[in-house]
Order: C-alpha cells, then structure tokens, then sequence
C-alpha cells in the first residue's frame, strides 16, 4: 500500500496535475539529518527545490544555503537564510549577480576558474572590500551516474583542474581583494554507491596537501553533495541514510586542526517529500501496448525526459478503491505533451486504470517544481501540502 492511498479523497478535490508536499516527512528527514552530521555544515542545495513553504522549513532547520545563481542567493536572503552561511557556486556567475553577494556580505563564493577569480577580485576592489573564495577544483572522481549529471570529471565544465593550481596561486598573489578561505569539490548528484566519496575523500586529502606544503593552511574543505535517494522504494526509504553518508567523510577525509567540513545537499533533502499528482485522461490501445495518457507530463517532471530517469508510479484510486486487485496490465504512461519523449515510464505495471484515476509519481521533490516549464503554452501548476488536509 502507497503511503499517499490516505490523501485520495483530498487529491480528488483538486484541480490537477500539482504537485503534492509531505512537510512532516521533510521535517523528519531534517531532523534526522541534523541529529547525524555532527560538527559538519550543511547548506540546503536551492537548485533541487525552491519553494517557499519548504525553504522556510528548512531555514528554520538552521541548514545554510548552496546557490548557483543570483536570483537563489536573492531568495535565500528574502526567505532569511543566514548571510554567513550563503555560498554561491556556479560557472558563470554575471557581473550583477556577483555585485549583488558582494552587497550581500555572503560566507563565501565558490569559483571555479582563473578568469571568474579576476572578475570577483575586480568587482570587490571597485568596493573596496575582501571577498571570501573557495576553489572549486575538479578532482577527476568517476561518480558513475548519468553522463548529464556527472560534474567531476576533467572532461566536465565545471571547476579549475590539478594541472592549473600552480597558475592559481600566482593569481591569489596579485589579486589582493580575494581572500582563499577554503576548498570546494562536488563531483556529480543522485550518488548511491558510497565508493565515489570515499575516492573522494583520497582526492581531497592528496589536493590538501599540495597546498600545505605550499603555505595554505584553509579553514574551510566544501565536498559538495550528490547523495541520492531510493526511487524504487519510496515509502521503505524514505529518509537517507545519512550517518553511512557522514561517517564515510569521518573514516577517509583528512581534516586540518580547526578546519571545518561542508557539504551541499539537496536532493536528499527534499526529493522524497514531493510527488506529481495527475488524473487520467485517455486509456489509448495501441499496437503492442496501452497508453494511459496523463495531465501531466514532461512539463511538470522532465527527469524522465532528460536524464531517462525512474520515478515509481502508482495509480492510487485502483490502491483505494479495489485494493485486493491482483489484474496488472502493462502501460506506457505518457502525458500530452507535443513530444514523444513525453514519457514516464514504458511498460510499467499497473492495476486496470480507467480515465479519472489518480496518479502519483514519486520522488519528485528534487528537479520537479523547479525545473517546470509553460512548453506547449501549459499553465503553470500549483503546489499542495499535507499540512492542507490537518485543517
């Protein structure tokens, strides 16, 4: 049984596709999280989920902020994330968005070439202020995950690579309005295997050292986040496992007397409290297979589109009405969209589903609602909490 099969009746009194938020689940993964990490810091990844209900919940939660634009680093500051736990990461940080965390005073950002660490030095003069840096530095860690999502690696975009540290530190000499406070890594998201962190973690210790013996002795060491969560189980696991997380980064990462440990977690954060309610629209039989055509579609989650993600899918009317059902059919469940990759699953078993049936698709607090479009002219959907049905 799903554990969404109690909220039919209120799914039923909603205009639909929305997507559907479990704060309490997200309280307890909060909690849990906090109860494990011990010493280390955590900023709240906003790239996986920015809605307001739930930063405000997570701001409350004491979790600083991981931003990769400035538009996040503004909503951080309008939501009252505290200033001095504000990173702001990315490849292409503009002037504006750069002058903006200046004014600001945030923690630190998080840059990722020699041309960006020039723009920042020089931005920060024209102020007359020192802006905090850490270098986010490509460790070349495989995190076998979806090549759209893999950020380590030398072939990637993002971060400055080993081979360009030595120019690094001649620039950090010349441009006196940066000041290096710390290391950042991250090398990809929706990580299940622990192996890739511990690699890490021997990553960060040998880079660490390369700068010791070069006089940098850095406060801070940021190993990013990716931490996955269970799409296929859901309801069994629905909070990470975060002390095997943690404790990984307590056996292998070598850490400085005083020196503090980041990371930026977002996915695992809030990935399980969300799921895409929709109805059915059409039962269409096809040529070797059923479609059940929904009313939401690649609009509303594109994972499925663009990384062929798996997100489970459950038809929670047949769950509710007609629970003993042991008839399974085999559907490809797709949306309206103009687009073949429309698609959620292929093949997916399901009980016999009939138009106006409610259908949840799991997980899809992390890269839903923040990655939703207007394609095909589509309303913008809303948001709905558990919290709603308490009243």
């Amino acid at each position: 049984m799903s554990a969404l099969n109690k909220y039919h009746t209120f799914f039923l009194k909603h205009k639909t596709p929305f997507y559907f938020y479990d704060t309490s689940l997200l309280k307890q993964t909060l909690d849990e999280l906090n109860k494990t990490k011990g010493d280390y810091h955590v900023h709240y990844a906003l790239k996986a989920n920015t809605n307001n209900v739930l930063l405000r919940i997570i701001k409350e939660a004491a979790l600083g902020a991981d931003c990769v634009s400035g538009n996040e680093v503004k909503k951080a500051v309008e939501i009252g994330f505290e200033k001095g736990k504000i990173v702001f990461a990315g490849v292409g940080k503009s002037d504006d968005e750069i002058n903006y965390a200046l004014q600001q005073n945030i923690f630190c950002f998080n840059c990722e070439s020699i041309p960006e660490m020039e723009v920042i030095n020089s931005l920060a003069k024209a102020k007359n202020i020192t802006a905090n840096i850490a270098l986010r530095i490509n460790p070349n860690v495989d995190a076998h995950t979806h090549h759209y999502i893999t950020t380590g690696l030398e072939e990637n975009k993002f971060g400055i690579n080993v081979h360009e540290l030595a120019e690094v530190t001649e620039v950090l000499k010349k441009h006196t309005n940066l000041n290096l406070i710390g290391l950042h890594f991250h090398i990809g998201s929706s990580i299940n295997d622990l192996t890739p962190f511990k690699n890490l973690c021997t990553r960060v210790n040998e880079i660490q050292q390369w700068f010791l013996h070069r006089g940098y002795k850095l406060p801070h060491i940021n190993v990013g986040g990716g931490l996955g969560i269970n799409y296929k189980n859901p309801d069994g696991a629905a909070i990470c496992n975060f002390e095997a997380f943690f404790n990984v980064f307590r056996r292998f990462l070598q850490i400085q007397d005083g020196q503090e440990v980041h990371f930026e977690l977002g996915r695992a954060v809030t990935g399980q409290c969300g799921n895409l309610i929709s109805r059915v629209l059409y039962i269409k039989k096809g040529t070797n297979t059923n479609f059940a055509i929904l009313d939401a579609g690649m609009t509303e989650l594109i994972r499925p589109a663009l990384y062929q993600a798996y997100h489970k899918i459950e038809n929670i009317s047949t769950l509710v009405l007609h629970p003993s059902s042991l008839l399974l059919l085999k559907y490809d469940v797709v949306g309206p969209i103009c687009e073949s990759s429309d698609c959620f699953g292929k093949a997916v078993d399901l009980p016999e589903t009939k138009r106006g049936d409610i259908i949840a698709i799991r997980s899809a607090g992390a890269y839903g609602e923040v990655m939703s479009s207007q394609y095909n002219l589509r309303d913008k959907v809303q948001s709905h909490f558990n919290f709603e049905t308490e009243k």
